[in-house]
């Protein structure tokens, strides 16, 4: 008995070793197990010839690109403008000999696109001492933080069919005091990230963010705006809802409403174009004007003229626009004018004028407030006061002259205190019926 269960053991043991199939139903279990991967040698010499190929096609290619990119540097070191030869010029001596209304010294503006809110909140710090006599320091960039707040709203609005860009018009000021209130430069700075004013990477990552909205057609206008606000936060700081001043708490638009005492009907834009009626109010029709508003008088050249030379003699500053690219202007010289290689100045008139607006030659590029008038050389000049890096490359740090034959040509739009032009509103107003 014994024997036999030994016997019938070991032919168990023998079955489960020889046929497994069997044991398991005739079907084997498959297995798996790691290996080093086998590189075929003729495609690994294959691929490094290549490899070593691009290699010093690259270097190559390299060699060549840092030969171009250097020479593209020493064509830029090198580079050479046009300019008119100022050696003779009878130009004002200083910003002093204007004689200039309250303003406060030049705030430069840096690495922004925001000219419009420099020149229109130095226009109102003059407009509010002259109304009132408070010497009120305000924030430009509290203002710019809502303005691209509203920029992004309505590019959400328009579906993308808006620019989203950093320029804007004077009216905006207004529009978005309006709104949001204001605050003295004391209560936001907009100094979080940088020591001055740099706005590069935070447009372009509201710019991204916004292109990827319309992409994806990602409209939702509330969660939109929190992301940009987000961006804003981070570079410029949180504006903020209360702060304190002269010991008092109070939100910006108590301040605004309670303090600047400012009027925004006030206040009247003209403009002097012939695609547009005469002594009508118009769009004025540029990429900066992005809302749009149509609240541009429009008035012949003669009378654009005279009304800010008006308005200047009679002690009032005005917030002016138009092209700061051209051979007569020059910030190392202080100075602003049209050579008679361009024009003549007998030849300024309305159709010259116009000519340069129709082919883009005068553009909307920049907004300065325009701080004084005085007659020197027997020519009118203005003092203006600029935010931007040409202004401070002379001697007079943010301020540049203005000759009266730039202004007529050049200059596009101007916004100022309705006081300061009764007879040109009356006019306007007895033509325009």
């Amino acid at each position: 008995m014994r024997r036999s269960l030994m016997v019938l053991s070991l032919v168990m043991i023998a079955l489960n070793v020889m046929l497994p199939s069997a044991v398991s139903g005739g079907k084997k279990k498959d297995r798996v197990r790691y290996e080093k991967k086998y590189r075929d040698p003729v495609l690994k010499s294959m691929r490094e010839e290549c490899d070593s190929l691009k290699a010093i096609a690259d270097s190559i290619t390299a060699e060549i690109d840092a030969k171009y990119t250097e020479m593209e540097e020493m064509k830029k070191k090198d580079r050479k403008v046009i300019r008119f030869d100022f050696s003779g010029l009878k130009k004002p001596g200083s910003p002093e000999d204007f004689g200039a209304p309250f303003h406060f010294p030049p705030v430069p503006q840096y690495l922004t696109g925001t000219c419009w809110c420099f020149c229109t909140t130095s226009f109102m710090e003059s407009e509010i001492e002259r109304l009132t006599g408070k010497e009120i320091k305000l924030s430009e960039i509290y203002t710019v933080y809502w303005e691209y707040v509203e920029k992004a709203r309505g590019f959400i609005r328009k579906r993308g069919h808006q620019p989203f860009e950093q320029g804007a018009e004077s009216d905006g000021v207004f529009i978005i005091w309006e709104k949001y209130g204001v605050v003295p430069a004391s209560a936001f700075s907009g100094l979080k990230k940088y020591d001055k004013h740099n706005h590069s990477l935070m447009r372009g990552e509201m710019k991204s963010y916004l292109d990827m909205v319309a992409e994806n057609e990602a409209w939702n206008e509330e969660d939109n705006l929190v992301h940009i606000r987000s961006i804003l936060d981070r570079y410029l700081g949180t504006p903020p809802e209360r702060f304190e001043y002269e010991g008092q708490e109070m939100s910006p638009m108590q301040f605004y409403q309670s303090v600047l005492e400012v009027d925004p009907d006030e206040y009247v834009q003209f403009i002097s174009t012939l695609s547009a009626p005469f002594y009508q109010m118009t769009n004025f029709d540029v990429p900066d004007n992005w809302r749009p508003t149509d609240t541009y008088y429009n008035i012949p050249l003669d009378e654009f003229y005279s009304g800010i030379k008006d308005a200047a003699k009679d002690g009032f500053t005005v917030c002016i626009g138009g092209d700061v690219s051209e051979p007569g202007y020059y910030g190392p010289e202080d100075a602003a004018i049209v050579p008679s290689f361009d024009i003549p100045g007998d030849h300024i008139d309305q159709d010259s004028r116009e000519l340069r607006i129709y082919t883009r030659e005068t553009d909307d590029d920049h907004g300065v407030h325009l701080v004084g008038y005085k007659r020197h050389g027997g020519r009118d000049w203005f003092l203006i006061k600029d935010s931007a890096r040409a202004s401070r490359h002379g001697k007079h740090h943010g301020y540049i002259f203005y000759r009266d034959d730039y202004i007529k040509l050049k200059m596009l739009s101007y916004s100022v205190h309705r006081d300061a032009v009764p007879g040109l509103l009356k006019r306007i107003t007895l033509k325009g019926e």
